[in-house]
């Protein structure tokens, strides 16, 4: 069984302050999953990771998801890149001290956008990850575009084009929230299904992130992976909480889960 296991910005990092890795948080996640792998030998991972404090404000600051054309664009969007590459680099060596075979493959250095979206990315290199039983791992990344020159990609949007082609059976999308909140920001009524038959009824109270999120927070999250699961039978998306990472891992479904039916 795959999984693609998102570790949310909000969740390793401080989206409060610039520059801001919960090294703790990182650290017990990277535990966990290292255990959850040594009791599961069948259980195969691609790990993402938001920008969180690091790529999301010179995200904003640049305008860079909407597109990049003149100098100082481009100096912008190099810049994001930098940033979501230093806490890339912080992850490697999180998931590195638990003693995972991780190997990171930048989607900047591999995939081609068109209007926003993935069009092309070869993924050789990362079956071949796969199949060594390495851990590879993806991140919210500058992407080259063909119609706007160049953007962000979230990893929902990278999961969006990797779980199909991979066969992914669930996608996890660990944050700080308990899962999909009926009345955000109050968050007194926590939706436990989201399917095509009731995402109408619900989806004028998700919110967005309460932080800065140049890729459009919990709404844009929820809509793209109901896109997905109804493309793709078989799959499972959960939006749970790091804390519950174990359980999601055991194939256990805390938090929200998005499905076809």
């Amino acid at each position: 069984m795959l999984y693609l296991l998102k570790l949310g910005g909000s969740l390793i990092t401080d989206k409060s302050q610039a520059h801001t890795a919960r090294l703790d948080v990182l650290a017990r996640l990277a535990g966990e999953i290292a255990a959850a792998l040594s009791d599961q030998p069948e259980l195969r991972l691609v790990i993402g990771h938001g920008s969180g404090s690091f790529g999301h404000v010179a995200g904003q600051r640049y305008d860079t998801r909407n597109g990049v054309q003149n100098h100082e664009q481009w100096l912008g969007f190099a810049e994001v890149w930098k940033e979501a590459r230093a806490l890339n680099q912080i992850v490697v060596e999180s998931l590195e001290a638990a003693g995972l075979p991780v190997i990171a493959f930048p989607p900047s250095a591999g995939a081609i956008a068109a209007g926003g979206q993935v069009s092309s990315w070869d993924l050789a290199p990362l079956r071949a990850a796969l199949a060594a039983g390495l851990v590879p791992l993806i991140n919210g990344d500058t992407i080259f575009d063909s119609r706007l020159g160049g953007t962000i990609l979230s990893t929902e949007e990278l999961f969006f084009y990797l779980a199909p082609r991979l066969g992914a059976g669930r996608i996890l999308l660990a944050g700080v929230e308990a899962g999909v909140w009926r009345d955000y920001p109050e968050r007194a009524e926590l939706i436990p299904a989201i399917t095509p038959q009731n995402f109408e009824r619900i989806a004028q109270s998700l919110g967005s992130s309460a932080a800065v999120d140049v890729t459009g927070g919990m709404a844009a999250k929820v809509e793209e992976m109901l896109r997905l699961v109804e493309r793709t039978p078989g799959l499972e998306v959960l939006i749970f909480p790091g804390e519950d990472m174990a359980r999601a891992l055991r194939g256990e479904s805390p938090g929200t889960s998005i499905r076809n039916s």
